[in-house]
């Protein structure tokens, strides 16, 4: 049976959302957003799932990395509609569905924050699970390996000039994740959905002890 999918990435600045029918593209709507996916993704979204109607199969969210918050989003949204339509959700590597043309295999750079960079694989579609976190000289020797690399950056970390700058597609997602076997979309659909983290939260403690006052 065709799937018919709606797509979500607010992994980037670059809102992204399609809706996806074997090889139809039924929709396709993007929008720059900062900060405030929230208040610009709902009116395209009404849209999709127009252009979805009573078709629609499954939902998939692009989980990052990259923004906390607009992943955060786009899984609110997408488990809001799931349970509204009775569809499964499930998350997968934006990494995978850039919007430019690319290798069935390439790298990725990308900031990974406090001067830090993370380096991570696309191999045939899927995302490599060996994702590392190096310094800026470690990501500027390994980037001149004459790989294809990429970033999902509003622009090349490290200003490296070999990197192809790339945003999320939506229906590039929803394309990768109709090729998944039956087994794997209900091994997905059993997983939690959570954005993709780079490295475990950072907690800053008070410098000075909180004051309380006495009963």
């Amino acid at each position: 049976m065709t799937q018919t999918l709606l797509a979500l990435d607010l992994s980037t600045a670059h809102g992204s959302i399609a809706v996806v029918r074997g090889d139809d593209v039924l929709f396709r709507s993007s929008f720059q957003s900062e900060r405030s996916h929230n208040a610009q993704v709902f009116a395209p979204l009404r849209e999709a799932l127009a252009a979805a109607g009573d078709e629609l199969t499954g939902i998939v969210i692009g989980n990052g990395p990259g923004s906390y918050t607009g992943v955060r989003i786009a899984i609110a949204a997408a488990q809001g509609i799931a349970l509204s339509r009775k569809v499964g959700c499930i998350g997968w590597s934006s990494l995978t569905a850039p919007d430019v043309e690319a290798p069935a295999s390439y790298s990725i750079v990308g900031d990974a924050r406090r001067q830090s960079f993370y380096l991570a694989r696309v191999q045939e579609g899927r995302l490599l699970p060996d994702l590392e976190i190096v310094s800026a000289d470690v990501a500027r020797e390994r980037t001149a390996n004459g790989d294809t690399w990429l970033t999902f950056d509003p622009k090349p970390p490290l200003a490296l000039s070999q990197v192809i700058a790339a945003r999320p597609d939506a229906a590039k997602l929803a394309k990768a994740v109709q090729t998944l076997s039956a087994d794997e979309l209900a091994e997905l659909a059993a997983r939690p959905l959570i954005p993709h983290y780079l490295a475990e939260a950072f907690i800053t403690m008070p410098k000075r002890p909180v004051i309380t006052s006495q009963p």
